[in-house]
């Protein structure tokens, strides 16, 4: 692309005595990304009793946060962050938008003072790789600034038609970028989509079943379809291009628990790697989906040792598996080790298997 930085110059900090970029992401587990509102005391009381309970903690400053409350939020995250020992749970934060007057604040008070604790910065609204270079430059000023020794990453949330076209470009903008989210109710809005729904399926987006030449007047079964598979996984493909992780973003419909799992193992069948938690019952749901099935990881580690080196093909229960399956296999069974190394119900269910 003309006008790019080159790939000698990459990796180099964007300012002097700023952290080094990281040339790798870390496989960090993340199926639930559980949001919370700093500013509202009881929410911030509780949060000391979920480390260790969910993967990520985010501190939202953004939307679901009053204009007047934008103060209390961030000084209530700070705050947060100074008393609480996360241990492995990871603590993220959603900055309000590039284009809001709050922004700027967001990062000059949370760098200095909680950059150490802060493992993702996640930015709202992102149309192209022009928004992620202004956060990467302002970034590496805050952390020499702050003497930080790592890097904070960045994750962007796809909420606008432009985001969607510009993805791999926003993916490969900075070797901070950690991942991306959907975000259906932003990107509905924007695309001028008829639904009010904040993410999920609706009844009117279907197909329907040919008639019955013998029964023209017969009623004919519909299927309902997924309004998001296209942009899942058009994100999917530019994360993996990258390096990055993909991830479903909100569940609004809070009581529909079922059909919040169904649209959960829909992008995890996909290649998402977790989706957002707007109430703790979807913590359990998002922990469930986005962990291999003890079943899947049974025969995925038995592939694992009937292939040897990898190279052939060998008859396991009547199927072929070739050194595709195994690298299928191998995402599952690496997957699976790295939860059982954060997760003990998960480390005794995967360790009492045999290959």
């Amino acid at each position: 692309m003309s006008g790019s930085r080159s790939a000698k110059d990459f990796f180099r900090p964007l300012a002097v005595g700023a952290p080094t970029p990281l040339t790798e992401i870390p496989a960090r587990p993340s199926r639930a990304i559980h949001f919370f509102d700093p500013s509202n005391p009881k929410m911030a009381a509780k949060i000391p009793d979920m480390v260790g309970t969910v993967d990520v903690l985010l501190g939202n400053l953004e939307d679901a946060v009053k204009a007047d409350n934008k103060l209390a939020a961030r000084e209530g995250l700070v705050e947060i962050a100074k008393t609480t020992d996360f241990g492995p749970t990871q603590l993220w934060t959603r900055i309000n938008a590039l284009d809001s007057p709050w922004v700027l604040d967001d990062l000059t008070t949370l760098v200095p003072a909680i950059g150490d604790r802060l493992d993702v910065v996640m930015v709202p609204k992102v149309q192209g790789a022009e928004d992620i270079h202004y956060v990467d430059r302002l970034l590496a000023q805050l952390e020499a600034k702050a003497g930080l020794e790592r890097p904070i990453l960045v994750h962007a949330i796809l909420e606008t038609a432009r985001g969607v076209a510009n993805v791999e470009e926003i993916c490969g903008a900075s070797p901070r970028m950690q991942g991306l989210s959907l975000g259906p109710a932003d990107l509905a809005a924007d695309r001028r989509m008829k639904t009010t729904r904040v993410g999920g399926g609706h009844p009117g987006y279907l197909v329907r079943e040919d008639p019955d030449p013998d029964r023209a007047a017969a009623s004919r079964a519909t299927y309902q379809q997924d309004l998001w598979h296209y942009t899942i996984a058009r994100m999917v493909d530019a994360c993996a291009m990258h390096g990055i992780y993909p991830y479903y973003g909100p569940f609004g419909d809070i009581a529909d628990t079922t059909a919040c799992e169904d649209q959960f193992r829909n992008a995890f069948l996909l290649g998402c790697v977790g989706a957002w938690s707007l109430h703790p019952k979807q913590i359990a749901i998002a922990h469930e989906v986005f962990s291999p099935s003890v079943e899947d990881v049974v025969h995925a580690r038995r592939v694992v040792a009937a292939m040897g080196d990898g190279t052939g093909a060998v008859m396991l229960d009547g199927k072929m598996e070739d050194d595709a399956s195994l690298k299928q296999c191998l995402v599952m069974v690496e997957l699976a080790e790295q939860l059982a190394a954060i997760d003990p119900e998960l480390k005794a269910a995967y360790e009492g298997i045999e290959a």
